[in-house]
């Protein structure tokens, strides 16, 4: 009998809808009904691609008599972490906190107060690896909870002012904006932790490093660091030339368990990928890489072939799991691995053997039972087989159960994938993704937007969820407004960036002191309001949001937006030299606000050939979050304050290009205006 989950919107509790487990959902009820009995709370967190999650789940939460005596001595709360960031983060800090790591499953008990007391993340059904069994940790909580009720107090006491504590480390009123000196910092300790012989940073496990990149390429650009460039190829080609990437279907496993970036982990997310496709896009901007820019199409291709959903956007991301054909039982990667014989079997054993070569599948394998993860450690000699030879794994492939897809709609993540669409469209000449991106736009705006102007966080075939957005939200969604601007020319999309902006102002943004607070001020109170600077799997809300106050402000002159944005990069200047690798975003907008950001007006009839030259050279300069703007003279004035007095010169277009509203000599030349650019490819 289906419990209280079966009617969520999210496909991780609808995955928990049949568990003999009590589920509630995450809400004022099930807390009131702990304290009616008397009993704690177990909050378990996770998400639909999640490998561990499922593991636990098939071991813990299925177990009828486990889940007997779970359901008679706790409540029982289950949450997606993708719908419920702010839960999520609030009591994953305790975790770490408590325990110095963290992951999904989080296993957290709490008393009614919503106070947590202890603490872990995958437990057993026996104990194994020094581990407690699941069983073993219920009997022990369940015991202290009944005859030590005043120590758990203590502790959940303790907990909260440590939370309350570390939240005082976040005013950035005693910070200023980093300078040039901070990010030289960033970069120097960068180099420290760089992996010379593998790309990438630290050891394994290995993640994509998306926002140091980016920050990499923005300070290769405003300083012609050496350096910082290198880091960034070596980076993106050990990424792009290993196991992590599809090598066949393209896009981004979620990160490498080894150093070498061979074995992934296999779930991808949308996140991810939307990331990645906008950093190889830059990376081929900056030096004009083949390889840069066939991981850019192939990953664009990946998001719309995989996830986009029949309403027109993302879903949130592809499972690490899948059937194994031989075995019937569900497998990590099983979908992803090829043993030699297989390419025999579909290749013969002439092709089979360039392919085993190419793809370094081996007898021994690189992963688990002899099976291999393909990668391409060296371009082919001859493209055209290699090309063939590609396709026909693929479509073998296709052909195996695929993993399942959480095909819910964060808006975060889409506006991401909105930024990174329109912009890869408009400088490859793929109009169809920027009218992906557009038609991803649109069902934000239908679906999550409401008539206030607010936006929700998630929607599924096109049903709005009921979670508020976060600060993420806000902030991606209008990073994608601004770049369907720069791509379309169309004054909507920066109105409506302004908008989401504005919310930020009001609701996110702590007055005194300038620091961001990832949930907005009436939303619901948790036992600490959220607030983190620092970058995880996707940009911090906070620097996101700086970028992309920022980037309206050099569009619309405003100094409201510009000196709120300067203010959030403080804790950016505090952070660079510690840990920047946690703050690559927040780096990567402190170089486009070192660099001005450039303001670039194009004026000219929209059907004239050099309108359109001027406006490429534009969108291929490398300059640092460098913002654009095109249209007919006096057309657009009074929505977009870029172009206001903007006149042709001699009767042609002509580009401006200002800082702050102040401009050099216009220029008619796209040459010449991408020299002021640093524009690369030719």
């Amino acid at each position: 009998m289906p419990n209280r989950l079966a009617d969520a919107t999210s496909p991780y509790l609808l995955q928990h809808a049949e568990n003999p487990v009590d589920w509630w959902p995450w809400g004022p009820e099930a807390f009131e009904e702990a304290e009616r009995r008397g009993v704690p709370v177990l909050l378990s967190v996770g998400y639909a691609a999640c490998h561990w999650c499922h593991v636990m789940a098939h071991e813990s939460f299925e177990d009828a008599g486990l889940a007997e005596y779970l359901n008679e001595r706790f409540v029982a709360v289950k949450v997606d972490r993708e719908e419920r960031p702010d839960v999520d983060a609030v009591y994953m800090e305790a975790v770490q906190a408590a325990t110095g790591q963290g992951g999904w499953p989080m296993t957290v008990f709490l008393t009614p107060d919503k106070e947590p007391f202890y603490f872990g993340t995958y437990f057993p059904p026996q104990p194994r690896h020094g581990m407690p069994s699941f069983r073993q940790v219920l009997e022990g909580v369940d015991a202290a909870w009944r005859d030590r009720r005043q120590e758990v107090g203590e502790v959940a006491g303790r907990i909260r002012a440590d939370l309350a504590e570390r939240a005082a480390v976040y005013s950035a009123g005693a910070h200023h904006p980093p300078g040039d000196a901070d990010l030289h910092q960033a970069l120097v300790a960068l180099s420290r932790e760089f992996d010379q012989t593998r790309g990438g940073f630290g050891g394994a496990p290995k993640f994509p490093p998306a926002m140091v990149i980016e920050f990499l390429l923005r300070h290769h650009a405003r300083t012609g660091s050496e350096a910082a460039l290198e880091m960034a190829v070596r980076t993106g080609e050990a990424m792009a030339r290993g196991g992590i990437h599809d090598q066949l279907g393209g896009g981004f496993a979620r990160y490498a368990v080894d150093a070498d970036w061979v074995v992934p982990h296999f779930e991808k997310m949308l996140y991810d990928n939307a990331l990645l496709l906008r950093v190889y896009l830059h990376l081929w901007r900056a030096t004009g890489s083949e390889l840069a820019r066939r991981v850019t199409l192939s990953t664009a291709d990946f998001l719309l072939r995989e996830l986009r959903t029949p309403e027109g956007a993302f879903a949130s991301a592809l499972d690490a799991d899948s059937l194994d054909e031989e075995t019937g039982a569900s497998a990590e990667g099983a979908y992803y691995v090829w043993e030699p014989g297989q390419l025999v079997d579909l290749l013969g054993p002439a092709d089979a053997a360039t392919a085993a070569r190419l793809f370094t599948v081996t007898a021994d394998g690189t992963f688990e039972h002899g099976t291999s993860v393909p990668q391409l450690l060296a371009d082919p000699e001859d493209f055209a087989e290699y090309e063939e030879i590609r396709r026909r794994m693929f479509e073998a492939r296709a052909s195996r159960p695929a993993p399942a897809r959480d095909d819910k709609v964060v808006a975060a993540w889409n506006g991401l994938a909105i930024a990174a669409l329109a912009e890869t469209g408009a400088l490859l000449d793929r109009p169809d993704l920027v009218e992906a991106a557009e038609r991803a736009a649109d069902l934000l705006l239908a679906v999550h937007l409401t008539p206030d102007g607010r936006l929700l966080r998630t929607s599924r075939d096109g049903r709005p969820g009921t979670n508020a957005g976060v600060l993420e939200d806000y902030a991606d969604t209008a990073e994608g407004f601004l770049a369907l601007y720069a791509v379309t020319g169309e004054a909507e999309w920066l109105q409506l960036a302004g908008g989401l902006l504005d919310t930020v102002l009001k609701h996110f943004t702590d007055e005194a002191s300038g620091a961001l607070y990832d949930t907005a001020d009436d939303a619901e109170e948790l036992i600490r309001r959220p607030q983190d600077p620092t970058d995880n799997a996707t940009p911090s809300g906070w620097t996101a949001a700086a970028g992309a106050l920022l980037g309206y402000a050099a569009y619309t002159g405003s100094d409201r937006h510009r000196t709120a944005a300067e203010r959030a990069l403080g804790i950016v200047g505090a952070l660079a030299g510690r840990a920047p690798r946690f703050i690559g975003w927040g780096l990567a907008v402190a170089e486009a606000l070192q660099d001005g950001p450039r303001e670039i007006a194009v004026v000219g009839p929209a059907d004239d050939p050099a309108t359109a030259a001027l406006r490429r050279a534009a969108l291929l300069g490398t300059a640092p979050g460098a913002v654009l703007a095109v249209g007919a003279p006096g057309e657009a004035a009074a929505e977009v304050p870029l172009l206001a007095d903007r006149p042709l010169v001699g009767g042609a277009p002509a580009a401006y290009v200002c800082r702050h509203f102040a401009c050099e000599a216009p220029t008619t030349d796209p040459a010449a205006l991408g020299a002021r650019l640093g524009v690369v490819l030719e």
